[in-house]
């Protein structure tokens, strides 16, 4: 299966992860980090293209974040330059009645991405190992069935994502999983500007704000869920969000290295299919 690519900022899969481990600002002193992004972007439009071509393998690619860590504008950002054709964008909200009547799994699994596409989730299952773990009283809106134990819930689910996510492997879907680990001071800054900026205000969500009360249960959330899920063929990386810029960047970055080691190739054509070729182009020659 896939060997997730080295990064400073890779989850180590053995569980060791601590929320000491994992810095919101970047230690290396490379804010600005633009141009690291545009070189990135360009080889991904390039990779892209060969593993739309191929047709082999997907690529799975899913975010998750505290409100305004960056999840749509990195997306935007490290997406943009590539053929829309060959991806495809799925935000997760609150479950719907139908949804809720099936196995916390089902409704993102409906969205998987085809093989030569790269899928986005924009949150994802996780969610119901992290909103869910730190509001229980959602739980009584799931329909579980009666022999499922709240003692081993959480364990019980974080198996599950883990055994989901080697099967996916198995079977060509290369994870990648970002974690854009924002500071809690960085979050009140990027709210204030949503308030203060007419073309920001849209963003803007009351609800956020009263999320904050519940900030160190988040981060042990996170915590527990990234350590229990990371593994070699679906890596977790903890990336720093305070700056955007260096986000992206390192985003990105990830993404090409995991893309490269897949030895993409296009397709060559058969014996059969070149004298087709041959044929076609004497005809249009001499038409």
């Amino acid at each position: 299966m896939f060997k997730a690519p080295q990064s400073k900022y890779l989850v180590p899969h053995d569980g060791s992860f601590t929320l000491g481990n994992a810095p919101t600002r970047p230690g290396d002193g490379k804010w600005y980090s633009g141009r690291r992004l545009r070189k990135a972007v360009q080889k991904l439009d390039r990779l892209q293209m060969a593993l739309y071509a191929e047709d082999r393998i997907a690529l799975l690619l899913i975010f998750q974040a505290m409100d305004a860590a960056g999840k749509d504008s990195t997306i935007r950002a490290v997406m943009g330059g590539i053929n829309p054709a060959g991806c495809q964008v799925f935000s997760f909200k609150r479950p719907t009645s139908t949804e809720i009547d099936h196995d916390f799994l089902w409704r993102t699994t409906r969205s998987l991405p085809e093989r030569g596409r790269i899928g986005i989730f924009n949150r994802s299952y996780y969610e119901e190992v992290l909103i869910v773990r730190v509001h229980p009283e959602i739980l009584e809106t799931q329909k579980l069935p009666d022999n499922v134990s709240h003692d081993t819930l959480w364990d019980d689910r974080l198996e599950s994502i883990v055994d989901f996510e080697k099967h996916m492997a198995r079977n060509g879907t290369l994870i990648l999983k970002f974690w854009l680990n924002v500071s809690k001071e960085e979050q009140k800054a990027r709210f204030l500007r949503r308030l203060d900026e007419p073309d920001k205000q849209w963003k803007f969500n009351v609800h956020d704000v009263g999320e904050r009360r519940y900030w160190d249960d988040y981060m042990r959330a996170y915590e527990a869920a990234l350590g229990a899920t990371s593994r070699e063929w679906a890596p977790w990386y903890a990336v720093p969000a305070d700056n955007k810029a260096y986000a992206r960047a390192c985003v990105a970055e990830i993404i090409v290295d995991a893309m490269d080691s897949l030895g993409l190739a296009y397709p060559q054509p058969s014996a059969a299919e070149r004298a087709q070729f041959a044929a076609a182009r004497a005809k249009l020659l001499g038409s």
